[in-house]
């Protein structure tokens, strides 16, 4: 048993509690971050399986994310664009596949005109949100009680044109079927990138990646506070009053502080014992909100032989087990890797089956995209992150039906000492990195402001 006093304790080592962290100990504040895991970086994880490096977390950068931009830049990390020249696929859904350059997936004139006009419409509402507010939109209300699926479906009759949009927040983002959200919150993703045109084109979305992989980044947040980091301290209970907190973790240690963050994932705080219990406004709150499920896929190949049939390596498809694909290879690197992405009910399915199976069935559908040779990689590895005990899913937690409009305005809202931040509660950047880094800037001036008073 151990015990130390800070004047603020945060708990998870992301992206989120480290910036927070080194962000309150530049203000001259004492400060200790404590991590369940055995790593610092939580969503972000990079790690050497069978001879290749891997990405099993986030690993993207996006133009607008000025944010994490800031900070890779400050870190002197460096960074290089994903692959992308010659030909994207898409397979329709009469199963039949066609190469294509540009946003737009090569489908039939009418179809296409649909979803021009969806982005647009869908651009239009986006520019009315305030990705840190939209419970503020004078329709708020009525969009949150719609389902994201039925509101496209009010929209229009053509079946792919949905299907197509759909894809864009529903498997690609959220990660959970568009019948389990509303179009508020779908909105909420589109003005959390700056409008749904940036989620249509993965050349934006997807722009660059971190040499090295993105965990440099917390890796090396970490590195500037030392011993202020502590390791395989899960938190148990938290006791909380007018005077500070006193923190509890299961291996013995306590900690008491003035100022507690909790910059971990709302779908964790019921691993903690709080006394007195939390108000039951966030109680209620905290149920209303959930992880979506995402297996990321990566198959590593001898060479990128995609590109020699002048492919870039981008894939597309509502109708395949994958519903995109990207080439993932490593800067540098002469072997060739894709990525791939099976989200929501497909991948609920998938996991009722035999691993040898599941591994068969999703190289079968990278095959569609790239031909047999795709079956045969020379390394294969799935990112579970929903079997990752202290994160139960991925990408981020979204509110189910109404609860964005009902709960949105106190989602951040601190109770007696304790404050919440993590990429889930983000407007900007919204449960991206870009959006951790905020979030982690924003509770500590608040910490800071409040100290000082």
């Amino acid at each position: 048993m151990s015990e130390i006093t800070r004047d603020v304790v945060i708990v998870g080592a992301g992206a989120t509690g480290l910036t927070a962290a080194n962000d309150v100990k530049k203000a001259g504040l004492s400060v200790v971050v404590l991590e369940a895991r055995d790593r610092v970086g939580g969503r972000l994880w990079t790690d050497v399986i069978d001879g290749a490096m891997l990405e099993i977390g986030g690993q993207w950068v996006s133009p607008d994310q000025d944010a994490l931009k800031a900070t890779i830049a400050e870190l002197g990390l460096e960074t290089y664009p994903r692959y992308r020249d010659g030909d994207s696929v898409y397979i329709g859904r009469d199963g039949a596949l066609t190469r294509f350059t540009g946003e737009i997936f090569p489908v039939a004139p009418a179809t296409e005109a649909e979803i021009v006009r969806l982005i647009e419409v869908l651009d239009t509402l986006v520019a009315q949100i305030d990705p840190d507010r939209p419970w503020e939109h004078a329709d708020a209300d009525a969009l949150d009680r719609i389902s994201f699926e039925a509101w496209l479906a009010d929209q229009t009759d053509d079946v792919e044109a949905r299907d197509n949009i759909a894809l864009f927040i529903a498997g690609a983002m959220l990660t959970k079927p568009a019948h389990a959200f509303s179009a508020l919150q779908a909105l909420l993703m589109a003005a959390s990138a700056g409008s749904f045109s940036n989620l249509v084109d993965a050349d934006v979305i997807l722009d660059e990646r971190v040499v090295g992989g993105l965990q440099q980044v917390p890796l090396r947040l970490a590195e500037r506070l030392g011993d202020d980091v502590l390791l395989n301290q899960a938190v148990r209970s938290v006791e909380w009053g007018d005077a500070g907190v006193t923190v509890r973790t299961g291996d013995g240690l306590t900690v008491r502080a003035g100022q507690l963050v909790l910059a971990l994932a709302p779908v964790l705080y019921p691993r903690i014992e709080f006394s007195p219990p939390l108000p039951r406004l966030q109680q209620q709150m905290h149920q209303h909100l959930s992880m979506g499920f995402v297996i990321k896929v990566h198959a590593v190949y001898d060479r990128p032989f995609w590109r020699e049939q002048g492919l870039s390596g981008t894939a597309f498809s509502p109708y395949e087990l994958s519903h995109e694909a990207y080439d993932n290879t490593n800067h540098g690197d002469e072997r060739g890797t894709l990525v791939g992405f099976v989200s929501d009910r497909p991948a609920d399915d998938v996991f009722r089956i035999s691993a040898d199976q599941r591994k068969e069935r999703i190289l079968e559908s990278l095959s569609h995209y790239y031909g047999p040779e795709a079956k045969n990689p020379i390394v294969y590895y799935e990112s579970d992150w929903g079997a990752e005990e202290w994160t139960r899913g991925a990408y981020a937690a979204s509110f189910d039906l109404g609860g964005l409009s009902r709960y949105g305005d106190d989602l951040r809202a601190a109770v007696g000492p304790i404050r919440f931040a993590c990429s889930d509660m983000a407007g900007a950047g919204y449960q991206h990195v870009d959006g951790a880094i905020r979030m982690g800037h924003l509770v500590a001036e608040q910490i800071v402001e409040a100290v000082r008073g």
